[in-house]
């Protein structure tokens, strides 16, 4: 079910939740909000995995 999610490192768990947390203070359900921030997750760390991959 969550293949696709990278493994955050120690501090992006808290991040995530305050950013969740912010987004429903605004008036978004929690639902959309976690699935925001899922894809916020993932494609940062799909940036970053290209941008690993393309030094080496």
């Amino acid at each position: 079910m969550f293949s696709d999610m990278p493994t955050l490192n120690h501090q992006e768990p808290q991040e995530a939740a305050e950013r969740i947390h912010q987004l429903m203070a605004d008036g978004m359900s929690s639902w959309e909000a976690i699935a925001l921030v899922a894809k916020e997750i993932r494609a940062k760390h799909a940036v970053k995995k290209q941008t690993d991959n393309d030094l080496k």
